[in-house]
């Protein structure tokens, strides 16, 4: 007789059958109860971040509060490219807060300031016509938020406004 893989009879067909637990004894030995102790757990240390993580929450929390300028400024001086190229550094930017924020050292007031520049970002009257790069803004923005508070549904992106008519590229 030959056995399969799972050390059955290869010629057996298991349809999964009904097992007879009827004899079997539940919980004959249940685990012992312990009652709860009303000893206060024992006080820590409060957290002390290192001077590395303070410094990295500065930078990050500076480079934030003016995020909004230099994208204006950007655009200003660069149109619509000026975006594009701005949309790489805040990649980086948002990828160094995900750092900060999974090893756990990211302050409140950073992620405040994060979400609050998504804010006035998607508030820049920038008037731009390359429909890709309003998406790519928008996606790097959401990406970030979904980040600092991925429960949340944001509504303030701007709609992308595609021609209809083939010929208006003409």
């Amino acid at each position: 007789m030959s056995f399969n893989a799972f050390g059955k009879p290869a010629e057996t067909v298991d349809v999964g059958g009904e097992v007879d637990y009827a004899s079997y004894e539940w919980f004959k030995d249940p685990p012992l109860r312990t009652e709860p102790t009303s000893s206060p757990l024992p006080q820590s240390e409060p957290y002390t971040p290192l001077p590395g993580v303070i410094e990295k929450n500065a930078m990050c929390d500076f480079a934030l509060q003016a995020a909004p300028n230099v994208l204006y400024g950007r655009y200003k001086q660069y149109g619509q490219l000026g975006v594009l190229a701005w949309c790489a550094e805040f990649s980086e930017m948002i990828d160094e807060l995900k750092r900060l924020g999974i090893a756990g050292d990211m302050f409140v007031s950073t992620r405040e300031a994060a979400l609050r520049a998504c804010e006035e970002i998607l508030r820049l009257q920038l008037d731009i016509k390359m429909q890709i790069i309003v998406l790519h803004l928008s996606s790097q923005v959401a990406r970030l938020r979904r980040f600092l508070d991925a429960e949340h549904v944001w509504e303030d992106y701007p709609e992308a406004h595609f021609p209809v008519d083939p010929r208006a590229f003409s």
